[in-house]
């Protein structure tokens, strides 16, 4: 067995042809939000995973083998609920609404312009149908946000996404009696 214990988010810092060429793994989202698990590659490798835990892995994340072997991952297709505002009785601000009333259940989701995903529950998809939205089951990838106060890793999700890289000088701040306030001019990677 081969492990991976390091995760490059969305392959950061390789070469494009590095990652194109490396071997793949498949996976659903409740293996990519564990940290540790088994997993077999496309080149029919036996991978065991061990991150740090609360890692979350997101489909075109690269691990790094421990034979420095790079493995992309791919989301795999799954049973979701596609949900779209109704086109009868709704309008698009419904989409909102049903945002809001799926985050006060904790439930995770995924946020896209024009429609949500979920996990398949039927409890959900009654009380989404009653707001008059449209529920579909499909099978596709499913990326949900990680929260207001999880996974800082840098992932772009929605198109904003950045990584706080907060090297500063020290000599510069001991001078400087003003805090610090992140903004354009702030002089530094965001």
């Amino acid at each position: 067995m081969i492990t991976c214990s390091k995760l490059m988010p969305q392959g950061r810092g390789l070469a494009r042809v590095l990652v194109q060429r490396a071997s793949t793994i498949t996976l659903d989202w409740d293996t990519r939000q564990k940290s540790r698990f088994d997993a077999v590659d496309s080149s029919q490798r036996q991978l065991g995973i061990f991150l740090p835990r609360g890692t979350v892995v997101r489909g075109g994340d690269v691990l790094v083998a421990e034979d420095g072997s790079l493995v992309r991952v791919e989301a795999a297709p799954q049973d979701v609920l596609r949900i779209t505002a109704g086109t009868e009785h709704g309008s698009p601000f419904d989409l909102t609404r049903a945002a809001y009333h799926l985050g006060n259940r904790h439930v995770p989701i995924e946020l896209k312009p024009d429609h949500l995903k979920i996990e398949p529950d039927h409890v959900l998809a009654d009380m989404l149908r009653a707001m008059h939205m449209t529920v579909v089951q499909v099978s596709e990838p499913f990326e949900p946000e990680s929260g207001a106060y999880g996974d800082h890793s840098g992932h772009s999700h929605g198109g904003h996404g950045h990584h706080h890289d907060h090297a500063h000088s020290h000599d510069e701040q001991a001078t400087s009696a003003a805090p610090h306030v992140h903004g354009p001019d702030c002089k530094h990677e965001h």
